[in-house]
């Protein structure tokens, strides 16, 4: 393993020594190779963009989106699908995440469950996956069977497959229609890819995501118009954002969120069009729920 070809499982050079080395020293290599993830995210921008737009594409015709991994992969991708329903107030069935094992192996390791390459397909089949979807496929060494397999079988449906691994020329990526890698080097400690394999399949995930829903009209300038008000600090987020872009009181934005049953883009829209809670609510869905198109810009 010291001296595979495979980049994640290389042995680092630069922290070879890290068991002799005080805390600060430590801390220092960590925070030294941590810096080379964003970098090497950022080589694969134009990948990256290719999975926004087919994603994007699909969604607006009614398709969802799949992240598919084990272990740190898998949590990484079950993290992020269930961050979008309170950030963006998108349905939980829109963006979901599969992990190897089942939903008991975000706590605990299932050994062996990535080896299982017929597990994710059966994991998609139980939630109707179908050629109108997408799966995102997320390995950091890109040879992980359950996701082999997830993507091979989304292939065959025909539906769009993306890849995701820090490895290039990995087979996930040779079966993938967009194969994203962001080749981060060899982790401080030999193959834990929790680390920067990790921190950079999140990075990605965030920015596909995010990505996604700004299209969506998720978001009004930076805002986060579409999230769900569902305590006291949210509360208070939602006023503060109808507020800004309208130039209103937050006492005034209470009162119109109140009317708006808590809506933050209908509130937006009352406000700037003048018009009721009907009215906005109608301009929205005749402009795809884009503020900036329900209000003329």
């Amino acid at each position: 393993m010291l001296n595979s070809k495979v980049e994640t499982e290389r042995r680092n050079p630069h922290s070879d020594r890290i068991d002799t080395l005080s805390t600060m020293e430590i801390l220092r290599v960590i925070n030294d190779e941590d810096k080379k993830v964003a970098y090497a995210v950022e080589k694969e921008l134009g990948n990256i963009a290719r999975a926004v737009d087919a994603i994007h594409a699909k969604m607006a015709s009614g398709g969802r989106l799949f992240y598919a991994g084990a272990g740190t992969s898998g949590r990484i991708g079950i993290l992020d699908a269930s961050e979008c329903t309170p950030t963006f107030n998108t349905p939980p069935s829109l963006v979901q995440g599969v992990i190897a094992g089942g939903s008991g192996a975000v706590f605990t390791a299932v050994e062996g469950a990535e080896d299982d390459e017929d597990g994710c397909r059966r994991q998609l089949e139980e939630r109707g996956f179908t050629t109108g979807d997408v799966l995102v496929g997320i390995a950091a060494s890109g040879s992980t069977p359950f996701v082999l397999g997830g993507l091979r079988y989304a292939k065959a449906l025909g539906a769009v497959t993306v890849a995701l691994a820090c490895n290039e020329g990995s087979a996930i990526c040779e079966v993938a229609d967009i194969a994203i890698t962001p080749v981060v080097g060899p982790e401080i400690i030999t193959g834990s890819t929790r680390m920067k394999a990790g921190t950079a399949e999140k990075m990605v995930l965030n920015m596909i995501s995010t990505s996604v829903m700004v299209k969506l009209g998720k978001v009004y300038g930076n805002l986060m118009v579409d999230m769900q008000v569902s305590n006291r600090k949210l509360a208070g987020r939602a006023c503060r954002i109808v507020s800004f872009s309208t130039g209103c009181s937050e006492e005034d934005a209470k009162k119109v969120l109140d009317d708006s049953d808590g809506e933050v883009k209908t509130a937006i829209v009352m406000l700037k069009k003048n018009t009721s809670k009907e009215a906005a609510r109608m301009l929205l869905a005749k402009n795809d729920g884009i503020i900036a198109r329900a209000l003329g810009g």
